[in-house]
């Protein structure tokens, strides 16, 4: 696989854009894998269109479609999340989990010798809950980081840019404001803000404008929701999964077939010694974390990614889902999220030469290092009207067959710690 960054990223981005632009011949004539009888969207008479034209299109670019299309994607102009959305993640459930991952942060800060300048970096920050309260964590850590906090959040949708400050900075959004709706998101930063707790706030379209400094990049349920490509080993060698549309049932109906030939992807990112015979690459994500290992080697820092996922193991990974239950991946694109699997071990792959990479461990675990029991205790004296909340988060974050062991951990370290020595981050020990 890849080790050169640049030919990544110049793969990837060329993936991404011409995602259409088909290295196949026949392709009408691919073997379909599974059909999907889909209500009627807006987004679905834009791809039924699209495929007309240019022919099947990768599952990458479904996927991307889907969920950041401008005018109708699933992230764009709407909250998906909490019991009013699609799903709910660990933030939502308990304030235990993002004031821990806090106490990470600053431990680990602190290890790396303190620098002046501590740059949070959240990917995806959701409502803005996890930053609000890590925010409130580092407030009461003054003593130790005094004015050195800066958060920086990395959006791509208008309408979670707007929640994300109303949260951070107490202010109320109205519902529709030209603000939400129609934002200038061409400046660099296109939003700022100053947070409830004084730490200024800075809003990013991609990862590669935040200013230059020791960052702490967090990712959580981040790269789930990027692209993937996904790849069937067949008696002819690698072929690519691409999404077409049904003739058979109607021109609204979408189908999974198989590429007859090779595509541009699947002769750059399969390997001939795979043994799985389904496998699922994001390029996105390599290019991704080889920008957050290189701002790391280059200006410190360090890196926590909370995900599902897997070590290389799994295969076909991708699903839907709407108002907290499995949605059918092909159905009324854009009304549902969509999401895979984290391959940690292609992560890694990506990355090894610039930092080092721990676990991935199971969220508990971590948890259960960080001190979990301890600030439950804590909570339990503090805010006895709210025992039942908080027993109750705290088992669906900890109970293996909740989110528990679902939910990895993965960290970016420098290779070394300031004074020379290996390093092991905290609430990674294997016991």
């Amino acid at each position: 696989m890849f080790q050169n960054r640049a030919v990544l990223i110049k793969v990837g981005s060329l993936l991404y854009r011409n995602a259409s632009i088909r290295d196949l011949n026949g392709i009408k004539q691919c073997a379909q894998l599974y059909s999907s009888k889909s209500g009627e969207t807006k987004l679905l008479t834009q791809l039924t269109q699209r495929i007309k034209t240019v022919g099947p299109i990768t599952v990458a670019d479904y996927m991307k479609e889907v969920l950041t299309n401008p005018v109708a994607g699933y992230y764009m102009s709407k909250d998906v999340f909490g019991s009013s959305g699609d799903f709910t993640t660990s933030p939502e459930i308990s304030q235990m989990f993002g004031e821990l991952l806090a106490v990470w942060v600053i431990y680990e800060w602190t290890q790396l010798g303190s620098p002046e300048k501590l740059q949070v970096v959240e990917l995806g920050p959701g409502r803005g809950t996890l930053a609000d309260d890590m925010l409130r964590v580092f407030k009461q850590l003054q003593h130790v980081a005094k004015d050195a906090v800066s958060l920086h959040l990395v959006e791509v949708s208008p309408k979670m840019s707007a929640m994300q400050e109303a949260k951070l900075t107490g202010a109320a959004t109205s519902e529709g404001s030209d603000a939400e709706t129609n934002p200038n998101m061409d400046g660099i930063p296109y939003r700022t803000a100053i947070s409830q707790t004084g730490v200024p706030v800075s809003w990013y379209t991609h990862i590669s404008q935040v200013p230059k400094g020791f960052s702490c990049f967090i990712a959580h349920e981040f790269f789930d929701a990027l692209p993937v490509h996904k790849f069937q080993k067949t008696d002819k060698g690698w072929r690519e999964v691409m999404v077409d549309i049904d003739e058979g049932d109607g021109p609204h109906h979408l189908r999974f077939v198989l590429a007859p030939g090779p595509t541009i992807a699947s002769k750059v990112f399969t390997k001939d010694n795979e043994k799985r015979d389904h496998v699922e690459i994001c390029p996105q994500a390599g290019v991704i974390t080889q920008e957050m290992a290189a701002r790391i080697e280059e200006d410190g820092g360090m890196g926590l990614i909370v995900d599902y996922g897997h070590d290389g193991t799994k295969t076909d990974t991708i699903r839907g889902f709407k108002k907290h239950a499995l949605h059918d991946v092909l159905s009324e694109p854009g009304t549902a999220d969509l999401t895979a699997d984290v391959d940690f071990s292609y992560i890694r792959e990506m990355v090894q030469q610039s930092v080092c990479t721990f676990g991935p461990v199971n969220q508990n675990l971590f948890l259960q290092q960080m001190g979990i029991e301890t600030r439950l205790k804590k909570l339990l004296t503090t805010q006895p009207e709210q025992h039942k909340e908080l027993i109750s988060g705290y088992r669906m974050l900890m109970d293996p067959e909740q989110m528990g062991q679902r939910f990895k951990m993965f960290s970016l370290m420098p290779k070394n710690r300031a004074d020379g020595s290996p390093y092991n981050p905290a609430g990674f020990a294997i016991t």
